[in-house]
């Protein structure tokens, strides 16, 4: 064969290579089947809307592995109501307000206003070992608050930003991502994550990071290098600490006996923390709780 011929030849043949690798990638979905970048297509956080990562039947490490590790992004204009709605919408329809679906949850012997507004209780705190006694009032609701595990401020510094309005309401009342825990520790934690903050009680660590890696897993949030570190730790004493997966079903609504009706406080609110204590937050003009000094705008709805 000539040596003008080889070339020609060197070409014919990788034409017919390419062609080849073409149609066998377009038969069988490619060799990754997760696009150019391969994987499980979960690498950028499942999308604006998230929620691709499965987290059924596997380990909180193994659901920790897929999540994507970025740093975090500017909190500018974080604002809790605008971004994530009300506090304790009644997102599931069921006529309470996610506190009181989940105090009714948590709380043993809880006694309830017509099987919905809780008014006692008695709770196991998660993050401390202590058992709380809770009773329902302006001076006293504070001390068992509902905590964000992931915390609001946090999933907005690593994603949520790019969540619908929609997603960001159901993240900020997913009850996967809510429990009743003392009200101070709570305070201490802040808009910590893995990395700056953990529960008191080191027993319950390993639940704890668990269900805030199926959070960020459901709603396609990132965790940056330090909390990555910080969960993998925690979890190396439990290897095998499952997943969570997200809630299907709303909590009953008649979980135990009930109250005599309250209608609210008899004196309005000091400030609206004490309102929002109570669950009351919004408070309208002719609620009982309203004040003028509540209401800064004047606009008839206080501690918007």
């Amino acid at each position: 064969m000539s040596a003008r011929r080889l070339p020609l030849l060197a070409l014919v043949v990788g034409l017919v290579l390419a062609a080849s690798a073409v149609l066998a990638a377009l038969a069988g979905g490619g060799a990754d089947g997760g696009g150019a970048d391969g994987g499980d297509g979960v690498a950028d956080g499942g999308g604006a809307d998230g929620g691709d990562v499965a987290v059924a039947d596997a380990t909180a490490a193994e659901v920790l592995a897929t999540l994507p590790v970025k740093g975090s992004a500017p909190g500018t204009g974080y604002d809790r109501v605008g971004d994530f709605g009300e506090s304790w919408l009644d997102v599931d329809g069921n006529g309470c307000g996610t506190r009181d679906d989940i105090l009714r949850r948590d709380l043993a012997d809880a006694v309830t206003d017509d099987g919905c507004v809780v008014r006692a209780g008695e709770l196991d705190d998660p993050y401390t070992g202590r058992t709380i006694a809770f009773e329902r009032g302006v001076d006293t609701s504070h001390l068992v608050q509902i905590d964000h595990v992931v915390a609001l401020k946090d999933a907005w510094r690593t994603g949520a930003q790019r969540l619908s309005a929609q997603r960001r309401v159901a993240l900020a009342n997913d009850p996967l991502n809510l429990l009743a825990v003392d009200g101070s520790t709570n305070a201490q934690k802040g808009a910590g994550n893995a990395a700056t903050w953990l529960p008191p009680d080191k027993a319950f660590r390993c639940a704890y990071v668990a269900r805030q890696i199926s959070v960020k897993a459901a709603y396609g949030l990132w965790v940056v290098p330090a909390e990555k570190d910080a969960m993998a730790r925690v979890l190396d004493a439990c290897p095998d600490e499952p997943a969570l997966a997200a809630s299907a079903a709303p909590p009953s609504t008649a979980p135990g006996p009930s109250a005599p009706a309250v209608t609210g406080p008899s004196a309005p609110y000091e400030s609206c923390a004490a309102a929002r204590a109570d669950g009351a937050a919004p408070v309208r003009r002719g609620d009982a709780g309203y004040g003028a000094h509540l209401d800064r705008d004047g606009d008839g709805v206080a501690c918007e």
